[in-house]
């Protein structure tokens, strides 16, 4: 059997346009947006243990048990009824609380690798309910490429895009997605969107249409963050300066895309030193597409 899974990464993800369309009776909001993973990734090693212990080392951002690699593999563990466990080695690299879904990647990630070491044989699709359970980006970061997502972001369908290069600027602040779900002022954009429709951008725009930074309506939460975090706002007017800029998810992470790697290190080349910045490329495929 094997023992050791070795290197495996987590990509992060961004957010081409995100709009909120609704909220549920649940609480949860509706969501229409397109998920593309790029070449920014959290490395995670595996290595089998036989007694059934779930063991976490590396770089934590918070406590063991809310760790979604830990709770990922202890789902795993107890639907499978699985008596075999792991010890998890864990690299970030993706900032957390940065809306490139670092954390949901890593849990993506420790499902496929747990399927594959304790030999679970299950199907992604299997997978993917328990996905949804860990949050609403992991189911994403099952999929074999970008994504059209909907609902909480559990239905998914293909998208077809044309790679391109990105900026991608975190200013070292950390944005709390649940405040800005509970904001008003995205009540008040609710209430505009019930007495409207949907949005310019909305559900009759094909799938097609989210292939370029500008298409699919720019993201709902933007306007919100940057009123209330000034790093987002003078991130997204650093990057303007050389395209298009946008928010990724609910903050506080912005990129803007390029049609070269040149042009996306460019952009990068001049960011506050207070800030972290990447030059990296929108992949076409997940890594683990094959697995």
């Amino acid at each position: 059997m094997t023992r050791l899974l070795l290197g495996l990464p987590a990509p992060a993800k961004l957010n081409l346009f995100l709009q909120v369309v609704g909220r549920r009776p649940d609480g949860y909001h509706e969501l229409r947006t397109a998920f593309v993973p790029i070449d920014l990734a959290d490395t995670l090693d595996f290595e089998l243990l036989e007694d059934g212990r779930i063991e976490r080392r590396g770089d934590l951002t918070g406590p063991v048990d809310d760790d979604l690699a830990v709770r990922a593999a202890r789902l795993l563990q107890r639907e499978a009824g699985c008596g075999l466990g792991v010890r998890i080695d864990l690299e970030k690299r993706i900032p957390t609380g940065g809306g490139l879904g670092g954390g949901s990647s890593d849990a993506a990630t420790t499902l496929l690798a747990l399927n594959r070491l304790w030999r679970l044989n299950w199907s992604r699709e299997r997978l993917a309910p328990l996905a949804l359970r860990l949050g609403a980006d992991v189911p994403f970061f099952l999929q074999p490429g970008p994504c059209l997502a909907e609902g909480v972001g559990e239905r998914l369908s293909p998208l077809a895009i044309r790679p391109r290069w990105c900026a991608v600027i975190h200013p070292q602040v950390h944005v709390s997605t649940a405040e800005i779900f509970r904001s008003p002022e995205l009540t008040a954009h609710l209430e505009r969107v019930k007495i409207q429709g949907f949005p310019e951008g909305g559900r009759d725009r094909p799938a097609g249409g989210a292939a370029g930074l500008s298409g699919g309506g720019g993201n709902d939460l933007e306007p919100i963050v940057r009123r209330r975090v000034p790093e987002v706002d003078a991130a997204l007017r650093y990057l303007a300066g050389f395209g298009e800029a946008r928010m990724s998810g609910s903050g506080a992470s912005v990129f803007a895309a390029f049609e070269t790697e040149a042009e996306a290190r460019r952009a990068v080349a001049g960011v506050a030193q207070r800030w972290s910045a990447w030059a990296v490329a929108q992949l076409a495929e997940h890594p683990l597409a094959s697995w």
